[in-house]
């Protein structure tokens, strides 16, 4: 089940983030951010 959050981001890594969305390599913003989530997470874990 997902859930909405709210969050601040820099204008400028917005604009990184809609760019990763125009190139298709990613379905929206919401996959782009819950992405980079779940790898920090992965990261962490293998510390």
């Amino acid at each position: 089940m997902k859930k909405k959050i709210s969050v601040s981001i820099e204008e400028k890594t917005i604009e990184k983030l809609n760019d990763c969305v125009s190139e298709g390599t990613f379905r929206n913003k919401s996959h782009v951010v819950e992405f980079a989530i779940n790898k920090l997470i992965k990261e962490k874990e293998s510390e």
